[in-house]
């Protein structure tokens, strides 16, 4: 799992690559949290373009900065899902909190 973060107008993305599953989430979560805690912004996005794979830990990865930017008044966005994250998404119904841009 490779992840990037570009900051440009005081908005945040963080690209994903990879395969984000049980193996990685664990420090992918301190890593974006401890990233989120140092810095601040006016929105998230989440670039999924080159993401391969993702399970339930991801959604779960997900909602967990959801949840923590939403207590910061920070809107947090997905982009880019290629078709099968974006079924997985679909199917456990982030979109209906977390807009796809």
């Amino acid at each position: 799992m490779v992840v990037k973060t570009k900051i440009k107008n005081n908005n945040l993305c963080i690209y994903l690559e990879g395969e984000l599953d049980h193996s990685v989430a664990t420090k992918l979560r301190a890593d974006i949290d401890d990233y989120l805690d140092r810095i601040n912004v006016r929105n998230v996005v989440f670039d999924m373009e080159k993401l391969s794979f993702m399970d339930s830990t991801g959604i779960g990865l997900i909602m967990g900065r959801y949840k923590k930017l939403k207590a910061r008044n920070i809107p947090i966005y997905i982009t880019k899902p290629n078709t099968q994250i974006d079924k997985v998404l679909r199917v456990s119904g982030i979109y209906k909190i977390i807009p796809q841009i």
